[in-house]
């Protein structure tokens, strides 16, 4: 498994999947989330509604995934995974090594090569960037399928710093 950290645009990546760092209801939301929405238009809100009218009707369990079109973006697919909140009392750390797992997965069950995540549960969930790095780097350090490049695309030189000493 070849593994990549850059700076940048997670929306403009040339890869085939993009994981979203969404929340529980699918439909959009701020952060990565709402800027993949964003960048792939309606197509990606459209293939979510479905979802939530099918069998995710409760919305996307924590650490779970599940694929849709990318809609107008150059990826093919965007997998979608809900991290968990920080908590300092109880230890999380497991579901946000199921996020990059399952997201994996995912990509793999489509046929994908190339992945790009995000720094999940960094933003509003509050996790920090230094653990969330250890733990995302070592949950995609095994190949899974088909996936030969995980790209982490990260927003800030922070996370940058985080990702690269990790």
């Amino acid at each position: 498994m070849q593994i990549e950290i850059v700076e940048g645009d997670i929306t403009t990546q040339d890869v085939d999947v993009v994981v979203n760092a969404a929340n529980s209801s699918l439909l959009g939301g701020g952060g990565v989330d709402g800027a993949i929405h964003r960048a792939g238009g309606p197509e990606i809100l459209a293939e979510c509604r479905a979802l939530r009218a099918g069998h995710l009707g409760g919305g996307l369990p924590v650490g779970r995934a599940v694929a849709t079109t990318a809609g107008r973006m150059t990826a093919r697919w965007v997998v979608h995974t809900v991290g968990p909140v920080f908590s300092a009392e109880e230890d999380r750390s497991a579901l946000l090594t199921a996020c990059h797992r399952n997201s994996l997965l995912a990509a793999a069950e489509l046929g994908a090569e190339t992945v790009a995540f995000p720094a999940i549960s960094t933003g509003v969930f509050r996790w920090p960037l230094d653990s969330a790095a250890r733990i995302a780097l070592a949950a995609v350090r095994e190949p899974v399928g088909s996936v030969r490049l995980v790209r982490f695309v990260l927003s800030g030189e922070a996370a940058f710093r985080a990702f690269s000493e990790a």
